[in-house]
């Protein structure tokens, strides 16, 4: 049966196509007939553009990855040299058509032949490949025997597809049979009864029959896995297995094996190494990944991976052999996040109060799910965490129906962040990013602010006349921060109680349209983060009446370190702490790269795929690992603060902390949306979601990983660095200023509260200099110490004793 394949992100699927009709116009199509002629012409990325085709499943149920149903017909690829040598065997594959089973014949775009012909019963596909090679005495691809096997085609021409036979639109067998077929050629691959020569199993993709040497190769009902598949040398299987092993290394530039292989179910199995239920697959997928650094070797592979959980040899060597005959699809990426984990294990995340670093080796794109991750790619990791602190209010808006609890309170994950940086150091490549995350949103209000035009084109047109058209409330979410306060209190009033979001690449917008009105804006955010009631009356029948009763309303600003600091004047009341503040990486002396990171036509896929999910979930959740993870961390800087007596840091802990739940869950939110997107297709977990709304709770719970659970101690430290490393001196001189009126839990005034009453009976110069600095701040100097000493003499407190010292004379006095 032929099967069109068609991709949703990176997750193949299969669709059935019914008919010779169907199939020549997907061939003859004028998009695929101008890839053909690219591809011929040399260019690769055209080729990947061709009409992609499966002949070797028997029957599928859209997604291929895992399918268990092989066809009555198989797929066989033949490269040819020249356009003679390719003439010449077209004439010979159709002299032999029915000895061979020939049910389509098509030139490829490299102008090889790829045959598809009928498999015979029992008989696995390598089995036949082999035998319509020797037939043919022609070269022949090994790397064509999977079960999931893609080709690219070409067209319906007669030069390009010389022989049809209509047999191939149907499936002779029941899905059931299929199944059914193919587990018995798995068990019989698995106890080594493919009866193929040794060579024809190698990873070579080149296999001649004609050059199978009876003696040294022959067929046999054993094992047919050579133990060393570098080397091309013929010798006899059961000499091979039974030698000495060769000393192979037991590192990798560097890294010992077991140390590798240790990382690797860490990073990709959480930390379980294979148990008895799963070590037949987890091995085979260890092994499918390790051959690409163990030369494809088979005693290499023996000789490092171990037998897991009391594993027969014999059955693991069998794992070994069926992943070293599967196909090779380039560098795996589960072995590239294993090995990437060790560079990030190798460096340190380190801050200081001079230089906080805005790269955190922890939060690699790599170990970020889908749409984290390929927001990370599109800035490169200099900006990882800026990008992240950007794009977490947007993802929160988009989960609008979701609401975390945090010690007890259920909020939504209500966000404001600000990333800070000098002119020229990455801000703008933001921007983009923002954008696919809100595309979806935007393209809807694009919309409404078309209705809203007409409505103003008709006011105008009307503007004389007894009727007036109704002004339209419309839900418009994405909100321009070059506004008025009533039109934007307005506007939040409209959301239908979904969170609105707003972003400006300049934060001196914010700081010049809100000049005469920012403690406006600071009271809008702080009820914004709180999700509080807000509520703007006017007397006015024109003027805005506002009433709304949870304030959903998330914002990113980036701009310069000084237009943060006019947004965020005040360090009192709260707006600072309800920041995510982050910091671009100094790149001043930085050179120009070879490749600047841009933003993806791939990417943009990926994070919209994501974003589109979002909205579906709705709900309320309880992320009990998180909120431990939350709470260690409160009580670490609990303790560091009170041995340092730092109490400005231990102050901010508190926000800090809740910010971090709230954006750790953004990225957990993302986690189930990829998982739903690799095992259904974006279509399907579409209508999964829509079907069992509940769903993604259940997923939520699952998708409390160590990777994440980790990383909300890396956003939660930046978090607490990176606003100390702006506020920490401001917030401070705030608090100690004489115009800061605080909780002070004692109602009247003690003897110890004036500089007099502080002093000993007699006391010194210092001394008095010293209490009036503790009474009355730093600003006090030795000059304002003597003119207080000089009063106090002049009314008779005090009197001289010696130079720089005093006796009070009021005691005395008492005393007497």
């Amino acid at each position: 049966m032929i099967y069109r394949i068609y991709y949703e992100g990176k997750r193949k699927f299969a669709l059935p196509i019914k008919n010779r009709e169907e199939l020549m116009a997907l061939r003859n199509s004028q998009q695929n007939l101008e890839n053909l002629s690219k591809a011929r012409r040399g260019d690769e990325k055209a080729k990947a553009g061709l009409l992609q085709l499966a002949y070797n499943i028997g029957h599928a149920d859209g997604l291929i990855a895992g399918c268990k149903s092989i066809g009555s017909y198989f797929f066989h690829d033949v490269d040819c040299y020249d356009s003679e040598h390719s003439e010449r065997i077209k004439n010979l594959i159709l002299e032999k058509k029915d000895e061979i089973g020939l049910r389509m014949l098509e030139r490829s775009a490299s102008g090889g032949w790829h045959l598809v012909c009928e498999r015979r019963p029992g008989t696995t596909i390598l089995e036949n490949q082999v035998r319509v090679a020797t037939v043919l005495k022609v070269e022949m691809d090994t790397g064509a025997k999977d079960l999931q096997r893609v080709v690219f085609s070409t067209g319906g021409s007669e030069d390009d597809l010389p022989y049809l036979d209509d047999c191939l639109f149907t499936e002779p067998m029941s899905a059931e049979e299929c199944e059914a077929e193919y587990k018995r050629l798995r068990e019989r691959r698995q106890r080594g009864e493919e009866d193929v020569p040794a060579g024809a199993k190698k990873a070579n993709k080149h296999y001649r029959p004609w050059e199978e040497d009876g003696a040294a190769e022959p067929r046999h009902q054993g094992n047919t896995e050579p133990a060393n598949q570098g080397n091309t040398e013929p010798a006899n299987q059961d000499s091979r297995e039974s030698a000495t092993p060769a000393p192979f290394p037991t590192d990798y530039h560097g890294i010992p094996f077991a140390d590798i292989i240790a990382k690797y179910w860490e990073v990709n199995n959480r930390g379980f190494e294979p148990t008895r239920g799963d070590r037949d697959t987890l091995t085979y997928q260890l092994a499918c990944d390790l051959r690409h650094i163990c030369g494809r070797s088979f005693e290499w592979l023996d000789q490092v991976i171990p037998c897991y959980d009391g594993f027969p040899v014999e059955e693991k060597r069998a794992k070994i052999r069926s992943a070293l005959s599967s196909e090779f699809n380039g560098f795996p990426i589960r072995l590239r996040n294993t090995l990437s984990a060790f560079e990030m294990d190798n460096g340190e995340w380190e801050m200081d109060d001079e230089q906080p670093s805005a790269i955190s080796p922890q939060l690699s794109g790599k170990r970020m799910p889908q749409g984290v991750r390929d927001s990370i790619e599109a800035v490169g990791p200099a900006l990882s965490m800026p990008v992240l602190t950007a794009i977490c209010p947007a993802i929160g808006m988009l989960a609008t129906g979701v609401r975390l609890d945090v010690h007890g309170q259920k909020k939504g994950l209500n966000l404001i962040s600000y990333i800070a940086g000098d002119f020229a150091s990455g801000k703008g490549q933001i921007d983009p990013v923002i954008d696919a995350w809100t595309g979806e949103v935007r393209a809807q209000d694009m919309m409404y602010q078309m209705q809203e035009d007409e409505w103003r084109r008709k006011k105008r047109a009307a503007k004389n006349k007894k009727e007036q058209p109704e002004e339209p409330r419309l839900p418009v979410r994405c909100l321009p921060l070059n506004n008025t306060v009533a039109n934007l209190a307005e506007r939040l009033s409209n959301t239908e109680g979904r969170h609105a979001f707003s972003f400006t690449p300049e934060a001196d917008t914010v700081a010049q349209k809100w000049k005469s009105a920012m403690s406006d804006f600071s009271v809008m955010l702080r009820q914004s983060y709180d999700g509080s009631k807000y509520e703007r009356e006017a007397r006015s029948a024109d003027a805005v009446n506002v009433h709304i009763d949870r304030l959903l309303w998330n914002v990113t600003m980036c701009g310069t370190p000084d237009a943060l600091y006019r947004v965020v004047s005040n360090y009192t009341d709260g707006f600072q702490s309800r920041i995510a503040v982050a910091r671009t990486p100094d790149n001043t002396f930085l050179p120009l790269e070879d490749k600047p990171h841009v933003l993806t036509m791939r990417q943009t896929e990926h994070i919209q795929q994501v974003a589109h999910l979002l909205p579906l979930m709705q709900g309320d959740v309880v992320l009990p690992k998180l909120e431990q993870k939350g709470r260690q961390w409160v009580e670490r800087i609990r303790l560091e603060t009170m041995k340092n007596d730092d109490r400005t840091r231990a102050r901010q802990r508190f926000r800090v902390c809740v910010t971090a739940q709230r954006m750790t869950c953004c990225l957990m939110l993302c986690k189930v949306a990829e998982q739903l997107i690799q095992k259904h297709g974006m279509s399907g977990a579409e209508k999964l979601l829509k079907q069992r709304p509940d769903l993604w709770q259940t997923m939520l719970q699952k998708a409390q990983t160590p990777q994440l659970l980790e990383a909300y101690d890396v956003i939660a430290d930046y978090l607490m660095e990176t606003a100390l490393y702006f506020f920490r001196d401001r917030i401070e001189a705030a608090f100690q200023s004489r115009d800061y009126r605080g909780n002070n839990d004692r109602r009247r005034m003690g003897k110890n509260d004036s500089i007099f009453e502080r002093l000993d009976v007699e006391f010194s110069f210092e001394e008095a200099l010293q209490h009036s600095v503790a009474v009355k701040g730093a600003g006090v100097s030795r000059n304002n110490a003597r003119q207080m000493l000089k009063n106090w003499r002049k009314q008779g407190l005090i009197v001289q004793t010696e130079a720089g010292r005093y006796r009070k004379v009021e005691r005395l006095e008492r005393r007497v």
